[in-house]
């Protein structure tokens, strides 16, 4: 089924997070380069900046959207920080954080085995959201969780 012809490509429930982006923001190809996010929408400002842009990394959906009137949302560049971090499973952790550091992200914590069972690494994209790039592993014979 291509994805472009459904809202829900895998017939299951799913999450679809907004990120919320400064406006004027005209390039979000950081995205497509670090993750391999297939971009499916955009819609644009008459200045040509992005309003909303819709991605898909596999079978995960996700959207862009400039900030609004909504005081409730804002970029996490205007607090230094947001209120969520975003996980990204992948098998290939230590690629794909490499990748995105060579995009343009800001490397926050290395990638890290971790005896309850996750291989993780942290970093910041260049609109100041967290993503959290892990996988499951085989937990330490001596974790006590």
């Amino acid at each position: 089924m291509d994805k472009k012809d459904s809202l829900f490509p895998s017939g299951k429930t799913a999450f679809a997070p907004e990120l919320t982006i400064r406006t004027g923001v005209t390039d979000i190809d950081f995205y497509k380069n670090a993750f391999g996010a297939v971009e499916t929408m955009r819609l644009n400002n008459d200045d040509g900046s992005v309003h909303v842009a819709e991605f898909f990394i596999d079978d995960a959906m996700f959207h862009v959207h400039e900030v609004m009137q909504n005081p409730a949302k804002f970029s996490p560049e205007k607090h230094n920080g947001g209120t969520v971090t975003i996980g990204l499973m992948t098998a290939d952790v230590h690629g794909v954080v490499a990748r995105a550091i060579a995009a343009g992200a800001i490397l926050i914590s290395p990638v890290t085995d971790y005896e309850y069972g996750y291989r993780q690494g942290e970093i910041k994209d260049p609109f100041g959201h967290h993503w959290q790039i892990e996988c499951r592993i085989p937990p330490s014979p001596d974790w006590k969780g």
